[in-house]
């Protein structure tokens, strides 16, 4: 008796079946991706369509976590380096010919780069590290003892998803060396110029404490500190600078981060007694804004600490992905807001303050 004929083939699935199902791929691991292109021509051709990225970022909406920067406390800035926390290899860095580097802020795919030369002059670059690309901003040429700074979108209507190569602005907020002012202006990609510095009297001596900044809508919030802490508040549309009182748990640490939550109001995260605190401003029922703890994550049994007087510090958070980094004398850890869970993502360091930089890492980019 014959043996019977063999099945036949599976069918040959069409483009739009293969493209539902890499559509589902994680962009949090980029490897995959990669991997994904390596199959064959019709998949690379897939991956690389224009068309599949656009709805690629929108199925998944938030860009991924793909590495940190960070400034060192004690030792000021760090050697220039590019953290990924993905399997991908670390991105190549601005300062990789030797020049010291600041990083000032990451965000909408760019990185704000403080380019330092041996005499203390400086200009700026706004770096996108998926295409290596580069635009220099121009130096200010004020006193700035202390200060911070912020790159964002310029697009009206943008969803951030892809616009690293879009109009940006930058926004600089710094003190000056009698810390009696504080001043702010922002640079337009478009125009090439920096707006006419605004300023605003310093009557108590804060300066700024020179960690990242957040925006929520036009505004950029900014920490200060002399004693006791405070935070700044520059409306870039209006060319206006004002002070923001903290949550009176908060006026006491210098170790607080300022992030956006979810439902776009200014947030704030801060360690006190092996917890993690997050307060969220939140405007009251007369049209009064206040401060309201929205979360509180005990920190004592997630995450190891070098001895019993060390203690968590909050150096950073990653808008849209929920994750807030802390720092013991183990190392630094990233707190998943959502699930609380807790993973070491470096050595230990004196780490001041965390970049986290995201964007979608596709084959075509």
């Amino acid at each position: 008796m014959a043996p019977p004929p063999p099945p036949p083939p599976p069918p040959e699935l069409f483009d739009d079946a293969i493209a539902e199902i890499l559509l589902r791929l994680p962009p949090g691991e980029p490897e995959h991706l990669f991997r994904a292109a390596l199959v064959c021509k019709s998949w690379l051709r897939i991956l690389c369509d224009p068309a599949f990225l656009r709805r690629y970022r929108a199925y998944h909406g938030d860009p991924p976590l793909l590495g940190l920067l960070h400034r060192l406390l004690l030792d000021g800035d760090s050697s220039p380096r590019f953290a990924s926390s993905t399997s991908m290899p670390d991105f190549p860095h601005p300062g990789s010919d030797g020049r010291r580097t600041r990083p000032l802020d990451c965000r909408h795919g760019r990185v704000l780069v403080q380019m330092l030369d041996d005499d203390e002059s400086a200009d700026y670059l706004v770096w996108n590290p998926v295409s290596g690309d580069w635009r220099a901003v121009p130096e200010l040429d004020f006193d700035r003892a202390t200060y911070t700074a912020a790159v964002f979108c310029a697009a009206d209507g943008c969803d951030h998803l892809d616009c690293h190569d879009g109009p940006f602005h930058v926004a600089f907020v710094g003190s000056d060396a009698t810390w009696h002012f504080l001043w702010a202006s922002v640079y337009s990609s478009e125009t090439g110029v920096w707006s006419t510095p605004v300023s605003l009297d310093n009557g108590r001596g804060f300066h700024i404490w020179p960690r990242r900044a957040t925006l929520v809508g036009n505004e950029m919030y900014f920490t200060m500190t002399q004693h006791t802490a405070i935070i700044g508040k520059y409306i870039w549309v209006k060319n206006c600078l004002s002070v923001v009182e903290p949550p009176p748990q908060a006026t006491n640490s210098r170790w607080v981060s300022l992030m956006t939550m979810v439902d776009g109001s200014l947030g704030l995260a801060g360690a006190y007694d092996s917890r993690l605190y997050l307060w969220s401003r939140k405007v009251n029922s007369v049209g009064a804004a206040e401060w309201v703890v929205c979360r509180i994550i005990e920190l004592k049994t997630k995450i190891p600490m070098e001895n019993p007087s060390d203690r968590a510090s909050v150096v950073g958070s990653a808008e849209g992905v929920g994750v807030i980094f802390v720092r013991t004398g183990v190392g630094l850890f990233i707190v998943e807001l959502k699930s609380e869970r807790v993973r070491k993502v470096d050595e230990p360091g004196a780490y001041f303050s965390v970049f986290p930089y995201m964007n979608f890492y596709t084959p075509a980019a």
